[in-house]
Parts: structure tokens; C-alpha cells; sequence
């Protein structure tokens, strides 16, 4: 396939998305200030110089740069080039960037990378949205890449992705956290077995008695979550989902019960 691509950031996703593009044949450029450009990648001193004649351009650095670093390629990008922001920002900052492309005639389109991208690289699955998403995910498929297109406007695939995080991340620092304070309790092993035969039994039905439960029960699981992040304390271990746990379901405790 013809054109250039420019790949913005060489972090750990930046930089396993550009070797995998250049090992399928691509012609990649990019810019990172503090890492240099995997094998088969040229290297350029700024990202206004990786964006110039790229026909597509993916910023892989953070969200915190994305707006920053769209606004420093925006006046090298050619007509017709477009933006595909791969970073994990929230969908308002994905909208920010479309808008900004839509005043300066650069179509955006917003990417979520849905898995870690170590040991899948460009394999890893994507969602895409917004202008030109179709044409994007043509254009990495035919190096290999695993994108599905969502039909809606830049941000969408950020508000999938992140609603994911609120359930699988909050989960995660929870079982974290318990088996630190099951440590010093002396009973990781069994809470570990427990939690593992817990996460097997799960199903769709798992999800609605979970959700169910939570609102019925909330005004004493709130109680019980305060002598959990109690007990916590009490062991050394900083009781931090403990806590938010018990604001939860105070907070629902609180609501007007569903007819």
C-alpha cells in the first residue's frame, strides 16, 4: 500500500505499532523527543517534520500531549492527510481534536486500543469512530491490524473503552488491594482461591445479581464496607476501593428505590 504513515510517540504501544507497520511494508516516519525510532522507522526532529507527506498520521504519545501535538502538526499536514488519535483520553478531548481538524479541513478519526499492545502489537483489537474511521481501519488492516469501525462520531470508541476501564481497572485495583490486606492478614491463599473461583462462575446472570443486589442491599453493604476499610486501616493497608465502596453504596442508600 501506498503513502506515508507518521507515528507520533515511541512509548511502549508507540513504538511496537511502528516496527509492526514498517516490518508489513509500510513507509513510517514518526517523532518521539526522548526515544529514538524502532528498526525501519525514519526518524524526525519534530512532529510537524514526521507529519509532513503523511497521508495519515497516528499520535501514540498521551493524552495529555494529544491536543498539543495535533496542534503542532496541524499547519504540515496536506490536504487529504488524516489524524488518528490512538491515545487513551477521555471522549471530550476526542472531540476537541475533531473539531479542531474540522476548522483546518483534516479529518480525525478517535481509535481505542482495547488490550495491551505487548504481545499483539498492531494485532491488538481497535475500535475507531469519527471522520474517515472506514478509510483508517482499511488502511491498517491491510498491514494486519484488528479494527472494528463503530458508526458515531469521534469519542465514541474513547466512551467504550473507558466505560470498560470504570468496571475491569476499578476490579482489578479492588482484588489488588484485598489481597494486600488478605496478605497481612495472613490469609491471601485463601481469599486468591476464592477470588479465582468467584471470576470462573461469572456469567451475564453474575452481572444483573451483582447490580441487583447492590441497590436492595446498599444501607447495609455500606455499613459492611465501613468495617472493611476499617479493618483495612487497622492492618496498615490504605483502605482506597474500601472506602470508595462504602461512598457507593451510601450513595445509593441514599437514592429513591425503583419502582
Amino acid at each position: 500500500m501506498s503513502g506515508v504513515i507518521a507515528v507520533l510517540g515511541f512509548g511502549e504501544a508507540g513504538s511496537l505499532i511502528a516496527h509492526d507497520l514498517a516490518a508489513a511494508g509500510a513507509v513510517v516516519r514518526g517523532f518521539d523527543p526522548a526515544v529514538p525510532a524502532p528498526v525501519g522507522v525514519t526518524d524526525t526532529g519534530s512532529d510537524a517534520e514526521a507529519a509532513t507527506g503523511a497521508d495519515l498520521v497516528l499520535s501514540v504519545n498521551s493524552a495529555k500531549e494529544a491536543v498539543a501535538a495535533f496542534a503542532a502538526a496541524l499547519d504540515a499536514m496536506h490536504p487529504g492527510a488524516i489524524w488518528a488519535d490512538l491515545n487513551t483520553a477521555a471522549p471530550g478531548v476526542k472531540q476537541e481534536l475533531a473539531q479542531m481538524g474540522r476548522t483546518h479541513g483534516i479529518p480525525v478519526t478517535d481509535i481505542a486500543m482495547m488490550a495491551p499492545v505487548p504481545g499483539k502489537g498492531l494485532k491488538v483489537p481497535m475500535l475507531a469512530s469519527g471522520e474517515a474511521a472506514d478509510v483508517v481501519a482499511v488502511r491498517l488492516r491491510g498491514y494486519g491490524a484488528d479494527v472494528e469501525v463503530l458508526d458515531g462520531p469521534a469519542g465514541l470508541a474513547a466512551t467504550k473503552k473507558l466505560l470498560r476501564s470504570v468496571f475491569y481497572k476499578g476490579m482489578a485495583a479492588s482484588i489488588v488491594e484485598a489481597l494486600e490486606a488478605a496478605r497481612a492478614a495472613g490469609d491471601e491463599d485463601w481469599l486468591r482461591e476464592h477470588i479465582a473461583e468467584e471470576l470462573a462462575r461469572s456469567s451475564a446472570d453474575t452481572v444483573d445479581r451483582i447490580v441487583t443486589g447492590t441497590r436492595q442491599h446498599a444501607v447495609r453493604r455500606g455499613a459492611e464496607m465501613e468495617a472493611a476499610a476499617q479493618m483495612l486501616s487497622e492492618l496498615g493497608v490504605p483502605p482506597l476501593m474500601a472506602d470508595a465502596s462504602r461512598s457507593l453504596h451510601e450513595r445509593l442508600a441514599a437514592q429513591p428505590r425503583r419502582p
